[in-house]
């Protein structure tokens, strides 16, 4: 982490701080050239993920989506839009050659948010943290500078195993929504009952299911471990969210896999040094 005398956050920056802490912190751990162009592209990633919870009707969600494909073409022409993210998004686009059917992926799935239809299978569930989450790390790994293949594999398995941790953790959040993110051959399978989940009842029920989903992100993350030998140091910084999911995941697992579990819910504070840790050794 390199240090700095000037404390101030970029636009992108704050906005990442205060809505996705988790990946800010990772941030802290690449080299400073690099650290604006991260904050641009998961600033990004915040734009286009919020639609579906602030927008009332699908086709509100529709043409939020279709404004960043059209911004999108306005960034890869050379003339972005003025706008803080659109901006910054531009400029990493332009340094580091940025994948632009990458982008595409992450539109299309995030649209697919706007259907309030659960995934129908864990696979299912399992395929859209790899186009959305998965996707994420990738075009990350493009920033610091791994574009080799062992760091894109990698860098698929963290991004799905991230993304199901979340899901996993996120239960409370998307019931107060009354969102349904689990698979739902699994929720009939356990007999979980939807409408006391959106009731926040804690239904036991659950368990098994966050489970299933919990197992599933742990064989990506060992997927990613297998990979280690194999991947550059510069690599590390886009893969180090899987550092803090492999807490999540053995917390889930202490707590029965209960995600209403205070502790499960609770900011955890350790997570810094968790980083740290990793960083210094060129692991994730």
């Amino acid at each position: 982490m390199n240090a700095s005398t000037d404390t101030r956050l970029s636009y992108c920056g704050e906005q990442v701080r205060q809505v996705d802490h988790d990946r800010f912190l990772t941030c802290l751990f690449a080299p400073a050239e690099v650290r604006e162009d991260l904050f641009a592209l998961y600033a990004f990633n915040h734009e286009i993920a919020k639609v579906p919870e602030i927008v009332t009707e699908p086709m509100a969600g529709q043409i939020r989506i279709q404004w960043w494909r059209e911004g999108l073409d306005d960034i890869y022409a050379g003339t972005p839009r003025r706008h803080e993210v659109a901006e910054a998004l531009a400029g990493a686009v332009k340094r580091h050659g940025l994948t632009r059917r990458a982008f595409d992926r992450l539109l299309d799935a995030r649209e697919s948010d706007l259907d309030d239809e659960p995934p129908a299978t864990l696979d299912q569930l399992t395929d859209y943290a790899g186009e959305t989450s998965a996707t994420l790390v990738q075009l990350a790994l493009e920033v610091v500078g791994a574009r080799d293949d062992a760091s894109m594999r990698a860098g698929h398995h963290v991004g799905v195993a991230w993304a199901l941790a979340g899901i996993a953790r996120a239960v409370p959040f998307h019931a107060a929504q009354r969102r349904l993110m689990l698979p739902g051959n699994l929720t009939w399978q356990a007999g979980l009952d939807v409408h006391d989940l959106f009731e926040l009842r804690e239904p036991a029920a659950v368990r098994p299911v966050v489970r299933d989903v919990a197992q599933r992100a742990t064989e990506h993350l060992k997927a990613a471990e297998s990979l280690q030998r194999d991947i550059p140091r510069a690599a590390v910084p886009a893969l180090l969210p899987v550092t803090l999911a492999r807490h999540y995941l053995r917390l889930l697992e202490r707590h029965d896999h209960d995600p209403f579990a205070p502790r499960v819910q609770r900011t955890q504070p350790g997570r810094p040094m968790r980083l740290t840790w990793a960083a210094a050794r060129g692991r994730f």
